[in-house]
């Protein structure tokens, strides 16, 4: 989807956008000259299917369109919604003398599929273009196949892969080439676009008994064969560390959301806790300090080593802000409130009311500056519920919403590591967490440690396990029973909540999908 960005969702619903879309691969193939041009778009059918397509355009012409066959359906895909399965004959584009099987993201995981059809035809070189989003084990699956496919077949695979974020995606790109025995002998950098010219060595495969069953169109004659006497190499990258890749995937998917949104500005609450001094660094490195506008919003419970730590973050990064107390709002409030509630407010009504109120003035700041609001809440805390919805949860982008707790005080470590001098400051990192909404208050004091919670909450979210078979595991029976109840009913508190960057296997929203009213407490 070169063209159009993807996923594309509902958008192919339109007629005229997926016309559109056609009409833009055209205008580009006017423009194609002695280079072969594979193009990824959305095509339409004649009797109104869309398909996921890639056009070969050389010479000012389209050569030849491919439409995708395999549908995933799984996970953060919904192709069979949008897309119609391609069902034309194979064929082989024959590019610079080289027989060329190209082939579309799922069209290369299933076996027996479309890329080993290829293969059986005499394929000598196979091209993969994908949109395969970004999770924490993806790039060593994709290493596995394009190396096993490319040793089996005994042909050189080139894999294209998409960069940027869209909504709650990350593309990481990670482009690769391998030589005909499955050894990667190219590789792109992650997570930034990158041009690369290569030269590769392809067999010579003579016609095979299954082509010459085809009909005679089974290969399409795009370019001759030419001689040249340079030789293009791109050397490999080196490989990322677990927090390096995390932290530039949110980094890429933060600039992209905020830009690709029509912004240029954000801001956000800065508390002096490490959850929200991850994020404002994050959005530092994305935007620039310049276009970060964190907003100090104390309460009468606010400890002052927490001004002076975020002060301190400030003063690190170069970052402006602006501070606002909230104490007069709050006291508005406790004397609008208090002849319908009495003095002493129940349960947490007063600690939600100061987020709320912190909410509030950073949409202000919003509308009137044209931020965009950024919230600080990351997995643990979103997947317990520990968060108050129009307050800490308002704002337009969650930047570590699938970032467990434990993986946040991972990444500033991290972080501070890349320069001589700390960006985050120590205290930040060895206070105990505290929301700071009422005296001397501490996480641990309604969570257990994050320690023990973050194991928990993976296995039962990310792997899909019930109670029973978390006590088999090894986890204390009360806090499963405990933990799982907090989990099940913050469902409708996580469907209100902004999106945010998909970087596990089972981000909250497009892959974990359940029902909010449900009596399964299994």
């Amino acid at each position: 989807m070169t063209i159009t960005g993807y996923p594309l969702e509902d958008l192919v619903l339109k007629p005229g956008f997926v016309s559109d879309s056609r009409a833009a691969v055209e205008k580009i193939a006017k423009d194609s000259k002695s280079c072969a041009l594979v193009i990824g778009f959305a095509d339409e059918g004649p009797n109104g299917e869309v398909y996921n397509a890639v056009a070969i355009c050389h010479q000012g012409q389209i050569a030849g369109i491919y439409h995708k066959r395999e549908l995933p359906n799984y996970d953060v895909f919904d192709e069979a919604r949008h897309f119609s399965p391609g069902n034309k004959p194979l064929q082989l584009y024959k590019i610079n003398g080289v027989n060329v099987g190209i082939v579309i993201c799922e069209d290369l995981w299933v076996s027996d599929g479309p890329a080993q059809e290829f293969v059986q035809m005499g394929a000598e070189l196979l091209v993969a273009v994908n949109g395969s989003p970004y999770d924490n084990i993806k790039a060593a699956a994709r290493e596995k196949l394009i190396t096993n496919i490319a040793a089996s077949s005994q042909i050189p695979v080139v894999y294209l892969n998409l960069v940027g974020g869209q909504d709650e995606l990350i593309f990481d790109g990670g482009s690769m080439i391998t030589d005909s025995h499955g050894k990667i002998v190219t590789q792109t950098t992650r997570f930034y676009e990158e041009t690369c010219l290569v030269d590769i060595d392809t067999p010579s495969i003579p016609t095979t008994e299954f082509a010459t069953q085809l009909s005679h169109d089974w290969c399409v004659e795009v370019s001759e064969a030419t001689d040249r006497t340079n030789k293009y190499q791109h050397s490999l990258t080196t490989p990322l560390s677990a927090e390096a890749e995390l932290y530039t995937a949110l980094v890429v998917a933060t600039r992209d959301y905020v830009q690709k949104s029509g912004f240029t500005d954000i801001c956000l609450g800065l508390s002096g806790g490490v959850d929200s001094a991850l994020v404002a660094t994050i959005a530092t490195d994305a935007l620039g300090a310049d276009h970060v506008h964190p907003v100090l919003m104390p309460s009468r419970y606010s400890s002052d080593h927490s001004l002076k730590d975020a002060q301190d973050l400030l003063a690190r990064q170069g970052i402006d802000a602006q501070t606002i107390p909230i104490e007069e709002s709050h006291q508005s409030f406790h004397n609008l409130l208090s002849p319908s509630l009495g003095n002493d407010f129940p349960g947490f009504t007063d600690e939600n009311l100061q987020a709320r109120i912190r909410g509030v003035l950073l949409m202000a700041l919003s509308n009137a500056f044209g931020w965009l609001v950024l919230t600080t809440g990351n997995k643990s805390e979103s997947a317990v519920g520990f968060s108050t919805l129009y307050g800490d949860t308002a704002g337009a982008y969650a930047v570590i919403r699938d970032v467990y707790k434990t993986q946040v005080y991972e990444l500033c470590h991290w972080r501070n590591k890349q320069e001589d001098t700390p960006v985050i400051p120590e205290n930040i990192l060895t206070k105990a967490p505290s929301a700071e909404l009422r005296p001397d208050q501490r996480d641990d004091q309604r969570l257990p440690p994050y320690e023990v919670l973050d194991p928990l909450l993976e296995a039962y979210i990310e792997g899909d396990r019930t109670r029973a078979e978390l006590v088999n595991d090894g986890f204390d029976r009360e806090l499963v029973d405990r933990v799982v109840k907090m989990v099940d009913l913050a469902e409708y508190k996580r469907r209100q909540t902004p999106l945010g960057p998909r970087v596990t296997t089972k981000g909250f929203g497009r892959d974990r999908r359940l029902p909010v009213v449900n009596r399964y407490d299994g």
